[in-house]
Order: structure tokens, then sequence, then C-alpha cells
């Protein structure tokens, strides 16, 4: 797993032709790959959350309690795997356009991939201030976004150009995919205890 997430960050190109000759099985890619990425926003954001506190950076800190951050994480965790596999149905349902398309594993496969520099722009949640965590995010996001471009094409088999509107497409569908994560975080991690105590009382 470690040499992939290397390869993906530093010699894409290369990375993307070893990971199509692997041929990995799905129950294999979440073993080794998703589950332990997934939980590296997971995990800081429950230690930021919980000895910090989210931060606008003006002074107030609003901190959760440990039962109420253990259940945003397990929530924003579930999210998070589903989240990768939706992407893998939009691939799959973009690849049908084209002869010989891979089957919904494989884009499950790929899209577990691409999410790589997502997850590890994650690790910033431990010291949540907010506009650190965006400037992760975004950073992050634009090389999903390259990790797609350059990867499609190979993928499915397809011209650069038709790679691109693929890459867009699949892109775009992904950046309100993470929108929704994104509220659903600050939800969670930032207003989860007001929100579960109003729901109590």
């Amino acid at each position: 797993m470690l040499a992939h997430v290397w390869g993906l960050m530093a010699r894409p190109n290369r990375e993307w032709k070893a990971i199509k000759e692997e041929r990995e099985t799905l129950t294999h890619l979440y073993a080794h790959h998703v589950l332990l990425l997934a939980a590296v926003p997971v995990v800081a954001s429950y230690i930021g959350t919980t000895q910090v506190g989210w931060s606008l950076g003006g002074g107030t800190q609003i901190k959760l309690g440990y039962l109420d951050a253990l259940g945003a994480g397990i929530v924003f965790y579930l999210t998070i795997l589903a989240a990768v596999y939706v992407v893998g149905k939009v691939i799959r349902y973009m690849a049908k356009r084209y002869p010989n398309p891979p089957s919904q594993s494989q884009c499950v496969i790929f899209a577990g991939y691409i999410a790589t520099p997502m997850f590890l722009s994650g690790i910033v949640a431990i010291y949540p201030l907010v506009w650190l965590c965006l400037l992760a995010g975004v950073i992050g996001l634009c090389y999903t976004a390259f990790l797609l471009y350059i990867g499609i094409p190979s993928f499915l088999n397809i011209s650069e150009k038709e790679g691109f509107i693929v890459s867009i497409t699949t892109f775009g569908v992904g950046v309100l995919v993470l929108e929704a994560l994104l509220g659903m975080t600050v939800l969670l991690w930032g207003y989860g205890e007001r929100i579960i105590l109003s729901i109590l009382s």
C-alpha cells in the first residue's frame, strides 16, 4: 500500500501502469488502501476536535466530548467509504460509452486510488483551523484532479481528449460529493455536540 501511495504522489504515470498490471481485487483495495487511508482524516479530526477544538482563528474553539467525537467519526468514516464507491459508479457509468469498459469493481478500485491525496490532506485536521483545513483540502483536490486526468485515458483505453471529458464529468460529481462531505464534517465535528443535545432535549 505504502509503495502505491508514494508512487501516486511522486511518479503517478509510472504508478498507474503498475496498478493497472496488478489487477487488484476490490476486497484487497479496501483492506489495504481505502480502509486505512480513509481513517487518516477521521483519526486526525477525532484528535483535533477532542484535544484542540475547531477554530476560525478568532480565539473561540469548539471541542467535542470523546463519545460525541467517536460517533461523528464513525459516521464520517462510513461516508468517506460510500463516497469512494459513488465516484466509482460514476466512472463506470461514463466508461459504458467506450468499447471494453472496465467492471464496476475496477472502477471503484480506480476511484479508491485517485482519492489518495484527499485522504492524506485530512491529516491537517489534527490541528483543526478552518482555513488550514480548507487550504489542505484544496491542494488535495487539485492533485486528485491531476491523478484523475492522467489516469483515465490509460484506465479506459481512450484518447487524452476523451479522457479529459470523462475526467471533467467525474471531477464535477466528485466535487459535489466532497462539498457534501465538508458540510457533514462541519456539522459533525464542529457542532455535533450541540446538534445531539438539541435533538435529545
